[in-house]
């Protein structure tokens, strides 16, 4: 019988990890480098999230935003806009977070083997799409066109634009767009939706995954759907107020489920029925 202090940590028990090093990649959203202090370093699969907190400032849910193939290498791209990500966004090199997870389902990549790949995010949804965009890029030869379409509200709030063009290098079809520019912006100007007819996509062998607000990924589901792919071959990951991460505490709760534990991604065929429901 193992004794108190030899008992295994429960998921409810944050583990301690050291900020290697921080990037700052907008005004307000920055990428920290983490550095799990276990032997296996941190596995996860492309799109599950953590319980980030910083010591006296809560805990927070954020998606992981690094590569699924180097689990000795944490990521976690934050935005700061309240007492707790403001606090994990402060931390410097050498400071310990604690981090609860993985946990949720994960982007369905192994199941889109053979087929075209349809990423579309909006703003700092890229984040949670990133771990695919490795996982797809580096197993390039499984699958046919993989296509990025992303959108942020004006160019400096766009995220990872130095990867982008690496990632394009790579076999990724990258098209860009901001809902407003300066004349100093030679991109597109526009909403996502409007770059699927320019990515000329066939929704008959594609999958598609989605990250961003609701209202962009209501609107670029149904131009999918137009296109002709199934709303089953559609993925997308929702945001709730996740609390506890093993749904137990009910708080992100979902029409007949809990975000924490059956999504975050979910396909939209199961979603649309509850998002068409008034403040759910």
């Amino acid at each position: 019988m193992l004794g108190w202090a030899e008992a295994i940590p429960g998921p409810m028990v944050p583990l301690p990890v050291a900020v290697r090093s921080k990037r700052r990649d907008t005004a307000d959203t920055w990428t920290l480098e983490l550095e799990p202090s276990g032997p296996d370093g941190f596995p996860f699969a492309p799109g599950q999230f953590t319980m980030l907190s910083a010591t006296g400032s809560g805990e927070v849910p954020i998606s992981i935003s690094g590569d699924p193939g180097r689990p000795a290498v944490l990521l976690h791209t934050v935005r700061a806009v309240g007492f707790a990500t403001e606090a994990i966004c402060d931390a410097r090199a050498g400071q310990t977070l604690g981090v609860r997870g993985p946990f949720g389902t994960p982007w369905p990549v192994e199941d889109a083997t053979g087929a075209d790949v349809v990423i579309a995010a909006g703003g700092i949804g890229l984040a949670p799409l990133r771990p695919a965009v490795l996982h797809l890029l580096g197993n390039r030869e499984r699958y046919g066109r993989l296509v990025l379409l992303y959108g942020g509200r004006t160019p400096d709030q766009l995220l990872f634009t130095g990867e982008l063009g690496g990632w394009a290098e790579r076999g990724l079809e990258v098209h860009v767009t901001v809902d407003s520019a300066g004349p100093e912006w030679l991109g597109h100007v526009g909403v996502v939706t409007r770059l699927i007819r320019r990515a000329n996509l066939d929704g008959s062998r594609s999958v598609a995954l989605l990250c961003g607000p609701e209202v962009m990924m209501r609107f670029t589901a149904a131009a999918l759907m137009a296109g002709g792919l199934a709303g089953d071959r559609i993925h997308a990951s929702m945001e709730r107020n996740m609390q506890c991460g093993i749904g137990h505490c009910g708080h992100c709760q979902l029409g007949p489920t809990l975000v924490c534990r059956d999504g975050p991604v979910y396909r939209w065929s199961e979603l649309a029925p509850w998002l068409a429901i008034r403040e759910l």
